[in-house]
């Protein structure tokens, strides 16, 4: 497996910033952040380190990204762009869709052949209504895939917090029923998952035997905790908003069983990229707690990664 680290944890630290202090810290590769400028609507969303534009006409740019990472010992998992490609404004779903394409054609310029993303979701329709929509509007996006050679992992994040993504969420792809059904769709070899068992958690859902039963459809590995307050469930219930009665945290302090996770990849033969995700709010306030985060995720999940 490659250790790698999501960049978008280092907001305001440019590209090579970035993958110098992965490389110093021990991981070997990034998932890349490639939001386009000024879009941050939430929480570690608009951060970028790669301007995908400028990778499809500019040779000295690619070079020196190259020259970079070959430097440090460092290579590129996936180009991570996590926005709602089925939103219900046309023109927010539009604008998405179109960096979307960006991001798979500067993938596979840079020779990566990976993009991790959402599949969205109309958070205001049902299921059945956002999977009539996942038939219109993915098979474009999974054309382009297929002619660029690239595969796209999509992440199991619901994407529903609080008030601002309720009642459905962002992100249709969030439970194992949902995945077959998506599947069953939209029957790409280029379509997967970036599997996050964190978000299994507060859902109560079995994510090692997501592992199993999906094996040949991961292709990409989110490490990121999520502590379940049972206190406040039992009080609020789970048709609360999620964050009500969960908390994301860093590898080690939630309650995803990492030994019990990272066995089941090894059981199926898994030696993709595994990637750390931090948004723990506990260590942000400085750049040195972000880093301190970082360090004291790679120290917990060392032993169980080769």
């Amino acid at each position: 497996m490659q250790f790698g680290l999501l960049s978008a944890i280092l907001d305001g630290w440019t590209f090579e910033e970035s993958v110098e202090l992965a490389s110093s810290i021990g991981f070997t590769t990034m998932e890349l952040a490639a939001w386009p400028k000024g879009t941050a609507e939430r929480r570690y969303a608009g951060v970028s380190h790669i301007d995908v534009k400028r990778v499809l006409y500019d040779t000295e740019y690619v070079a020196y990204m190259q020259e970079t990472l070959a430097k440090n010992k460092m290579s590129i998992s996936s180009l991570a762009y996590y926005p709602n490609p089925l939103d219900r404004q046309l023109e927010k779903r539009q604008a998405a869709l179109e960096h979307l394409e960006l991001v798979i054609q500067a993938s596979a310029k840079l020779g990566i052949g990976l993009v991790t993303t959402f599949i969205g979701r109309d958070q205001f329709g049902t299921v059945e209504e956002n999977l009539a929509l996942v038939k219109t509007v993915w098979p474009h996006l999974l054309d382009c895939a297929k002619d660029a050679d690239v595969k796209i992992g999509i992440e199991n994040c619901p994407m529903l917090f609080g008030p601002e993504q309720w009642p459905g969420g962002q992100n249709i792809m969030s439970t194992p029923a949902l995945w077959h059904k998506v599947f069953d769709i939209l029957d790409s070899d280029y379509l997967g998952l970036n599997f996050d068992p964190s978000h299994f958690v507060w859902q109560q859902l079995d994510y090692v035997g997501a592992v199993y039963e999906f094996a040949d459809k991961l292709f990409h590995i989110h490490l990121k905790d999520i502590k379940l307050r049972r206190d406040k469930l039992s009080r609020v219930g789970t048709m609360a908003y999620p964050l009500d009665y969960m908390l994301p945290k860093i590898p080690g302090l939630g309650d995803v069983n990492w030994g019990h996770f990272i066995s089941a990849l090894t059981d199926v033969a898994y030696t993709g990229p595994v990637v750390l995700e931090v948004e723990d709010k506990s260590f942000e306030g400085s750049k040195e707690r972000v880093i301190d985060s970082i360090k004291q995720s790679y120290r917990y999940l060392s032993p169980f990664i080769s």
